[in-house]
């Protein structure tokens, strides 16, 4: 069984994605209610959900709706990470706030669509410091060129848990490995980082993608952060780019077939349930 730490919803109804615009594939709604259907197909049993970066001014209304949605009786929904903006002085009091929230058990800016620069700005340090001393993780969203940059941010914060998505947002359908392969091994010898293996054939040639494709990207990530310090995620719906929940669930129990019992109940639940404080 799985515990899933990454899915969105979107609900163009509730709230405003302004991001979607240019992302055609995704610009509709992706509601709970086909998610759960499939989740529960493929061995889901419990889901945090992401922050879908929603327009700044919703950033707590978005909070509210995942509540919502987590309230339902039999919801698999049973925490949220929430939008933020560290690069503003309101970041304090949000957190303050969310303090008082179970619900929300960290925060995520998407950097690997911003400036790269955007993460050195002073407040946006500071604030991040800020996240020392509590139960808030912080998610890392960026590109492996981008990677040097989030370590020099996690060297400053060593007593924040960061969780690094999506094994580093490798470029497989370029085959790629360099900078990415040396980064990975560099940012997973600090000891607050847990690498989140998520969604990573939304990376991929959807047409042509197979295991092999993304064994070397999934295994380098598990062999730099060892079993101890994994968590999966779908990245639904970000990984129907690449063929959907179901193809990349059977495409983890592949990959991590040859693991023994012990460690891939690490990756796909026990790690999650000690991070996040889950029942």
């Amino acid at each position: 069984m799985f515990i899933d730490t990454h899915l969105h919803v979107i609900d163009k109804a509730a709230l405003d994605y302004p991001w979607l615009g240019g992302a055609a594939a995704l610009n509709r709604d992706f509601l709970y209610e086909s998610y759960e259907r499939e989740a529960r197909r493929v061995g889901i049993e419990a889901a945090l959900h992401m922050e879908v970066d929603v327009a700044p001014a919703l950033i707590e209304r978005e909070t509210d709706y995942v509540a919502g949605l987590a309230a339902r009786e039999g919801s698999l929904i049973v925490g949220a990470i929430s939008s933020a903006r560290p690069e503003e002085e309101g970041f304090a009091a949000l957190v303050e706030r969310q303090q008082e929230n179970p619900l929300v058990k960290g925060f995520r800016r998407v950097l690997h669509v911003m400036p790269d620069e955007l993460s050195e700005a002073p407040l946006f340090r500071e604030n991040i410091k800020r996240l020392s001393g509590t139960r808030f993780t912080f998610d890392l969203c960026v590109l492996p060129h981008q990677i040097p940059r989030a370590v020099e941010l996690i060297d400053l914060a060593p007593d924040v848990q960061f969780i690094l998505d999506h094994c580093g947002v490798p470029d497989i359908k370029g085959e790629a490995m360099e900078p990415w392969r040396s980064h990975m091994r560099e940012i997973a010898k600090r000891p607050n980082v847990v690498g989140k293996i998520s969604g990573v054939i939304a990376y991929a040639d959807a047409e042509t993608w197979t295991l092999d494709t993304l064994r070397p990207y999934v295994e380098h990530t598990a062999e730099c952060f060892g079993f101890d310090r994994l968590v999966w995620g779908s990245d639904w719906p970000v990984c129907t780019l690449g063929g959907g929940l179901s193809p990349w669930a059977a495409a983890t129990q592949a990959l991590f077939g040859g693991c023994t019992a012990r460690e891939r109940a690490k990756v796909y639940r026990e790690n999650a349930k000690r991070i996040w404080g889950l029942g």
